[in-house]
Parts: C-alpha cells; structure tokens; sequence
C-alpha cells in the first residue's frame, strides 16, 4: 500500500510539473505571437488554468517530502505524548478541511457540467475541465494527510520542520 501512495503523489507531483511547463510554453507562445504581430486569444485564461491546476496537483507530492511551510511554533516546545497527541490533532483537523475541499471541489465540476458553465474567456472552456485539476489534487491531498494521520496514530515518527525525528 505503501508504494501505491507514493507512486500516486509522485504522479500527482509530476502533473504539477507538467502543467507548470505548460504555463511556460503558454507564455513563451503569447510572448513570441505578440512579437510577430498576432495574438492568440484565451492564452492568459489557459496559463490561469494550468497554474491552478499545478498548484493543487502538487500538494499531496510536497507534503510527502515535507516541503510545507507549517506553523510548527507551538508543536516544538512539546515533547513525547503531548508533541504527538498534538501532532495527531494538526493532522486531524488538516485532513478534515482537505476532504471538505476535495468534496466541494468536485461538486463544483459536477454543476458546472450541468449548468453548461463556460468561461469568460474568448475561448469559452467548459470550466469543468480545467476545474479537474483542483479537484483532483485537492483529493490527493486529503489522501496524503489521513495517510500521514493514520501513520502517525499507528506510531509512526513524528516530523520536525519537514524532517522525521
């Protein structure tokens, strides 16, 4: 189980990254049409995309490696039982407010597929496409966090700054 959840944020992780080299070609793409005298419409729209997209797809793949900023100011002046109960509280309430982004996200598309809704971008994307990808790494993130949370409830080390103690 182990490798199929690191196999899914590393997954999840090289989406983000994929769509982050997609907000450069988009970029570089508008900068170069621009130059030779045309424009393209919906670029800026589709970069807009694909950094939502990369943002919430890479989530899971950094809280794996630990690369998070968290508010750790309090949990470092607790030690044993209290740091770990602690620990399992943060981990808790975390996963708590992912899944409830990951439900709402999807819920989301699944009304904007119904009602037809369409950017306001020339372009006219169904917002349901692009809106994929927030749900999908917002769910990838709640994985993570109860993954990490029944690790750590099983005894698992607890981390410091990103770093396993």
């Amino acid at each position: 189980m182990r490798a199929i959840l690191s196999g899914l944020y590393l997954v999840s992780g090289a989406l983000g990254a994929l769509f982050l080299c997609a907000i450069a070609a988009i970029v570089l793409t508008s900068i170069v049409s621009r130059l030779l005298g045309f424009s393209i419409p919906g670029l800026t729209a589709y970069a807009g995309y694909c950094m939502a997209a990369s943002s919430f797809l890479a989530l899971a793949y950094t809280f794996e490696r630990g690369g998070h900023i968290r508010v750790s100011i309090l949990l470092q002046h607790l030690d044993g039982a209290r740091r770990r109960v602690a620990e399992l509280w943060c981990l808790a309430v975390g996963s708590y407010f992912a899944a409830y982004l990951a439900y709402f996200s999807f819920k989301m598309v699944q009304i904007s597929i119904r009602i037809g809704d369409v950017s306001q971008a020339p372009d006219a994307t169904p917002l349901w496409i692009p809106q994929l990808g927030m749900a999908f790494g917002a769910t990838v993130l709640a994985i993570a966090l109860l993954d990490r949370l029944v690790a750590v409830a099983r005894g698992a080390p607890i981390e410091s700054g990103g770093q396993v103690e």
